[in-house]
């Protein structure tokens, strides 16, 4: 989910960026210091928006950057368990597939999918089901629910996020159009 959010944090403005406007160089340094970090209380900051105040600037003794306390708003990606998504098959592999759902990917595991059993295809490079006839490849768009979270800090690539399409309208796109088609049509 993403969340428009009010911040507040110390930024150091380095010596080269101190000549002309003070709130362009501040919010250089923030967009340089916080986009894309993952923080697990926030979750992605994914864009610096705007600058809502600057307090005054402090210099430490021995550096010759200046601090400022800074509100701000951010556009944050924040993962929620049970959300329900759209994104896109980034990767498949023998284990599931990787789906990219905004600033972050989540896994959905082969068991997953489907009620039916999926294999990969290494050939072709996707998932394909025993009996339904159904495949999974990059590319694909797919609707998922968030079903397990893990973020961590130290490590951002580390972070998990667990996806299932096993319940009803979720799955590939083209499997829910499908689905939603009445049975006089589905025949021909």
């Amino acid at each position: 989910m993403y969340k428009k959010m009010k911040l507040a944090d110390t930024i150091r403005v380095a010596p080269d960026l101190l000549g002309g406007d003070v709130k362009t160089n501040v919010k250089a340094a923030l967009k340089d210091k916080l986009e894309g970090r993952i923080d697990k209380a926030l979750g992605a900051i994914v864009a610096v928006t705007e600058i809502d105040k600057i307090g005054e600037g402090h210099i430490l003794v021995g550096d010759g950057a200046v601090y400022y306390d800074v509100t701000f708003e951010a556009i944050v990606f924040v993962p929620v368990i049970q959300e329900v998504i759209e994104g896109e098959v980034v990767e498949t592999v023998d284990f599931g597939a990787f789906i990219s759902i905004g600033a972050m990917d989540g896994l959905l595991h082969v068991s997953q999918i489907t009620d039916d059993f999926m294999s990969y295809d290494g050939k072709n490079g996707r998932l394909v089901s025993k009996g339904g006839g159904r495949s999974l490849s990059e590319g694909d768009r797919v609707r998922a629910r968030i079903v397990a979270v893990s973020i961590n800090e130290r490590e951002p690539r580390e972070s998990k996020i667990g996806l299932t399409m096993r319940q009803h309208s979720l799955g590939k796109i083209e499997w829910i159009e499908e689905a939603k088609k009445p049975k006089a049509e589905k025949a021909e």
